[in-house]
């Protein structure tokens, strides 16, 4: 296992320069830059700026430069930890991703336990109880959670919140606590308003999940060895838990990966509509207004996180799965 980690982990290197040349290329697509399109909005406005003025801005920011050079301005100064600076924002990239990106990740994460949570143990009881009322019921609920819009979702928690609980559930705190230091206080203040957007982002995976974890499960009580070890006496739960539920959850650990980065770029517009200060809203302007230091951090950073949780899906796998070795 050793070998193999280390493997990944140099492989990783060559791959990380690829997508980080692709999303120097993806950011770039777009005709012009953020200093015309700044320079735009300006003479909107009815302001005027030289010539000098407009050559100084472009060099302080290495867009005067060839792509290449400007790709490994950019790139260096990243994996030196510099992300640059964002025009738009008027603040270093450093500053505007790490205060947001904390309170993604925690809504991620409260996210995606809220969906295992929820989702294994509902699809177990629809694959033991085939065909029952309860396998109907959350078939049925499962349905009406892919086919609801999360910002819908929100939209009626929201009014729910506020109509019956007499809570105000937009942003993740309340207006006494927003900007005020850290305390006990404030933590339970932002429990009672991480409920909502957890809800809101788990819904959707957990309807899923539950059907994908339904259909594994129902495949693997068909096959010979729980069959003869139903027929030896083995107890029903053991039967159930200790092999066939391990084999059928294999398809969500080799997807960690992909779930956190997904989170994380996917609950824009939801953030949009509760009013969170996450990284999906600063992600959507970074791309509007086409501030390739802000952009091209957060997709590198995305992309970091999905190599590295691709590498720990494949060792979890290793961990649960005793039929598959590496080595």
């Amino acid at each position: 296992m050793g070998t193999y980690i280390l493997k990944r982990l140099l492989a990783m290197i060559p791959t990380l320069i690829i997508i980080s040349v692709v999303v120097f290329i993806l950011i770039q697509l777009p005709p012009g830059d953020i200093i015309s399109a700044s320079l735009a909005s300006l003479q909107q406005q009815g302001m005027e700026v030289s010539t000098e003025q407009i050559a100084a801005l472009r060099a302080q920011y290495n867009l005067d430069l060839p792509m290449p050079m400007q790709y490994l301005h950019w790139i260096l100064n990243f994996v030196q930890g510099d992300m640059g600076y964002s025009i738009k924002y008027e603040q270093p990239v450093n500053t505007l991703i790490w205060e947001r990106l904390g309170y993604t990740i925690i809504i991620a994460v409260a996210s995606l336990l809220f969906t295992w949570v929820l989702a294994i143990p509902i699809g177990v009881y629809s694959a033991v109880k085939q065909y029952s009322v309860g396998d109907y019921l959350f078939t049925v609920i499962g349905l009406l959670g892919l086919a609801t819009p999360s910002f819908m979702l929100a939209l009626i928690l929201m009014y729910c919140a506020y109509t019956w609980f007499g809570i105000s559930v937009g942003g993740l705190f309340s207006p006494e606590y927003a900007d005020s230091d850290w305390s006990f206080a404030r933590f339970v203040d932002l429990l009672n308003h991480i409920w909502i957007p957890m809800i809101v982002l788990g819904t959707a995976g957990t309807a899923s999940i539950m059907r994908v974890m339904r259909a594994n499960l129902l495949d693997e009580l068909g096959k010979p060895y729980v069959v003869t070890a139903r027929a030896k006496g083995v107890r029903p739960l053991k039967l159930i838990f200790k092999y066939p539920v391990r084999i059928a959850i294999n398809p969500f650990i080799s997807t960690i990966g992909w779930l956190l980065p997904t989170l994380i770029s996917g609950e824009a517009i939801v953030s949009i509509v509760l009013n969170l200060p996450t990284t999906g809203p600063l992600l959507l302007q970074a791309l509007l207004s086409q501030d390739m230091f802000l952009a091209g951090s957060f997709l590198m950073l995305l992309s970091i996180l999905t190599v590295f949780g691709m590498l720990l899906s494949d060792i979890l796998l290793a961990a649960v799965d005793p039929r598959i070795r590496y080595e």
